[in-house]
């Protein structure tokens, strides 16, 4: 499944797995207000992993 959002600085999207643990990702304003960069906040129970994509990607081959 893909979902494609457009957020605004300070809106949220949740993910919930069928254990009803949430994982929250803020969509947060950037001081220097570079156009082409987009900063998030991830927020995540501890046995969750965040990685960056080109990390993960990297690692998978």
């Amino acid at each position: 499944m893909a979902l494609t959002l457009g957020r605004k600085p300070g809106e949220k999207v949740f993910l919930v797995d069928d254990q009803g643990r949430e994982v929250e990702i803020e969509v947060v304003s950037r001081e220097d207000k570079l156009s082409n960069y987009t900063q998030l906040r991830i927020s995540a129970p501890r046995d969750f992993q965040i990685v960056r994509g080109e990390i993960y990607n990297s690692d998978s081959k």
